[in-house]
């Protein structure tokens, strides 16, 4: 097993990432030896990592971060970095490596004063691996003031730093920054391809691998959850039953109460699970004295930590939301083929019913203006629209059209 067996369906960006680090490895080694540099190198200073929703874009970047640390003593012998076993790996894919920072939106937006201290530290030498590595997981929501500073880390790096970013399109970086990248593109997996992986690593069994494969069209994260979830198995059930029930104005009110309150659930179960556990381990840091007492001057470190916890959970409302509207958009699709006669698989053949009953009630015409509706919600969600509106909106346009 290496770091490159969890990239599912991406065959040729494993390879090309396995180059790069052979050539790191070999620069690396070369400059602790006081040996010349290899002339010619794969390996760059920074990469863009772009792809759709669950083709694992951030997991490309982490194994490749791992890659980049690895400590294996096989590689002396000619072996490939990369073990997934060794300190250097495993920490990298833990998340918990000295010199891997990574940086991840817990609001809308990755905030200027989120990256100064990872900026300062992109300049600094490796304390203990053999790369110092940034890796911006949301780095399409970096806000001008934000993509700015990466941008003068990026245009003149320290020598042992390297920036994985990554993104939904290559459209989502400033210009100025994806200029000075190498960029990989990642295509969504196959069904096939899912179900394989979550059989031979999580253990599921062939026909509800295959089926949550399907249903989530390729979305690596999202297959394993619905495949090894069962709240999040009803949860997606009851999202498919909603198009039938949008038979009146007050049933569309309710429905979208349901799905704003569903989300908001999802959010309030991540807060307490996480919340907590680091409000506790800050206080610790801080010196709080018994009973919970902070000492003079930290009111401010908590208060920030409670502004974080807040867009956090914020931004897990709005992602659940997404989850909800995307399996929305599929069974419309789902509709839309069947009115076409199109022989493209039925991703939600688990509501084939409800799927018939609209596609001979309807016409293609009012279909798509119903995924319209819905990618007009995700996108007034964006923009920080009130969600239980823009979703109310949403099911009046499903309801009418």
């Amino acid at each position: 097993m290496t770091v490159w067996d969890d990239l599912v369906g991406q065959e040729k960006v494993s390879a090309v990432l396995d180059a790069a680090a052979r050539d790191a490895d070999a620069l690396v080694t070369a400059a602790a030896a006081d040996e010349p540099l290899p002339q010619a190198s794969k390996m760059t200073h920074a990469w863009l990592f772009t792809g759709p929703p669950g083709a694992g874009r951030n997991q490309a970047a982490r194994a490749f971060a791992a890659a980049l640390q690895c400590v294996s003593p096989d590689r002396a012998l000619g072996g490939a970095p990369g073990c997934g076993f060794c300190d250097g790996c495993h920490t990298a894919l833990l998340g918990t490596h000295a010199d891997v920072t990574t940086v991840a939106a817990v609001g809308s937006e990755i905030l200027v004063k989120d990256m100064r201290d990872t900026v300062r530290k992109s300049f600094t030498s490796p304390a203990n691996g053999r790369w110092q590595i940034i890796l911006v997981e949301d780095a399409e929501r970096l806000n001008e003031k934000s993509a700015n500073a990466v941008l003068k880390a990026v245009e003149e790096p320290a020598p042992r730093t390297v920036w994985l970013l990554c993104a939904p399109s290559i459209e989502d970086v400033l210009p100025t920054i994806r200029s000075r990248c190498r960029h990989l593109n990642l295509l969504t997996p196959s069904v096939d391809a899912v179900a394989d992986m979550l059989v031979r690593r999580d253990g599921i069994e062939p026909e509800v691998a295959v089926a949550a494969a399907r249903a989530t069209q390729g979305h690596v994260d999202r297959a394993r959850r619905l495949a090894t979830d069962p709240a999040a198995r009803e949860r997606r059930a009851a999202v498919l039953k909603l198009p039938l029930r949008l038979d009146e104005v007050g049933a569309c009110l309710r429905a979208a109460q349901e799905l704003v309150d569903a989300a908001a659930e999802d959010a309030k179960q991540l807060a307490e699970e996480m919340d907590g556990k680091e409000t506790e381990e800050l206080k610790t840091a801080l010196g709080a004295a018994q009973g919970g007492r902070l000492p003079r001057g930290t009111a401010g470190v908590m208060k920030d930590l409670e502004d974080m916890q807040k867009r956090r959970r914020t931004r897990t409302q709005r992602d659940s939301l997404d989850m909800a509207l995307g399996d929305l958009t599929g069974f419309y699709r789902d509709v839309l083929a069947l009115q076409l006669g199109s022989r493209v698989a039925i991703a939600n053949g688990d509501a084939e019913d409800a799927l018939d009953r609209l596609a001979r009630g309807s016409s293609p015409e009012s279909t798509l203006r119903r995924i319209e509706a819905i990618a007009a919600c995700r996108e007034a969600l964006d923009r920080n629209v009130a969600p239980l509106l823009a979703v109310e909106a949403m099911t009046m346009a499903l309801r009418a059209g």
